[in-house]
Order: C-alpha cells, then structure tokens, then sequence
C-alpha cells in the first residue's frame, strides 16, 4: 500500500511540481492531494498535469470546519508538506497529524521568519541584513509561523553583487534539491 503527502501550496507550486515529478514513478508514495487558498494559483495547473486531484477553500473551511481533515483522512494521507503556502495551520490538523507536517522556508531559519515573511519579503530582508550566506530551512510545523523542530537547512554564499533575482535563483535551486530528497526520507519512516 503507497504512502500518501497532501501538498498545501498558494502559488505557482514550483516546489510542488518537483515533489510531484519525484513521486510520479515511485512504488511506494504517491501525491494523493494539492490543496490551494488561491483559485487561481498556479499550481492547479500543475497538479492536473500530473493528474492529481486537487481541492481549493476558503478561510471559513479551513479554520471552521473539518472538511480538510476529513478530505485527507479519507483519503489516508500519510504527510502533509507545505510548498508555498501562506496561512497558520489549525488546530484540528495539528493534532490529527503530529509530527507530520512539514514546510520549506527560503531562509536560514531563526532569521528571516514569522508572520508576512515568505517569497520576495524574505530574499529583501536578507539583502537588507547584508548577510553573508542565504539558505533554506526545511522544519516541522507547530502552532506558530517557522517556529517549528528543523529538519533540515542547506546555506549558499551571497556574492557582493547578488541581486534579488540571484538571491532567489540561489534559495529555488537548494530547494527543489533537497525539498523532495527530505520528503522521501520522512515518508519511509512513517509506519503504515
């Protein structure tokens, strides 16, 4: 019987679409779910060109009801992984899924987090620190924005003369490197 991920996304999904691509021929997991905030995110497009369901919602069934949790119970999800997805997880997934929630963040987690701080927001205060590497941090999902156990975090050097697109160019990289190896790696632990 495969391993199930639910993908929450809010954009374009380019993450999504490199868990997605991972996933396409393995024999034991498999993208079950992409599930959006955004009817017009991007990343409905690429969950239909793998033809992979998908299930958009709003702020009142996200928070006020159980039909998410119900829609990945039913169907067996195994791990949820946040690629781009921008609101505080609720409750009721939190406790239905301990420990198996994760998220990418494009920085090295402590800086650079919290509430508003995702895409562009991020790489700008990077420059703006002047910091001499960027990262990602891959990290469990608890109560809180990016307050979450690291899994993991990979760092790239930031030249003098980076911009903002060499900066996010650098941390995109990192991620569709590493977002799926770490995915795979925490799905074989889970037990069935």
């Amino acid at each position: 019987m495969k391993k199930r991920i639910a993908i929450f996304a809010s954009g374009s999904g380019s993450n999504a679409q490199k868990i997605m691509e991972h996933f396409k021929r393995s024999a034991d997991t498999e993208v079950a779910l992409v599930l959006t905030n955004n009817p017009d995110a991007y990343v409905l497009q690429r969950a239909d060109s793998f033809e992979i369901p998908s299930h958009v919602f709003d702020r009142n069934e996200f928070y006020h009801t159980d039909t998410i949790l119900e829609l990945l119970k039913n169907l067996d999800v195994d791990l949820i992984v946040l690629a781009g997805f921008l609101w505080l997880i609720p409750q009721n997934l939190l406790r239905a899924y301990p420990g198996r929630i994760i998220n990418i963040h494009p920085a090295l987690l402590p800086k650079h987090g919290g509430k508003g701080m995702y895409g562009d927001y991020v790489h700008q205060a990077v420059m703006a620190a002047k910091d001499p590497e960027g990262g990602i941090t891959i990290h469990y999902v608890n109560e809180n924005y990016d307050e979450g156990e690291f899994i993991y975090q990979a760092k790239y050097r930031i030249e003098e003369d980076d911009n903002l697109e060499m900066i996010k160019f650098k941390g995109q990289q990192l991620e569709h490197l590493h977002y799926p190896r770490i995915i795979e790696g925490l799905i074989k632990k889970i037990k069935k």
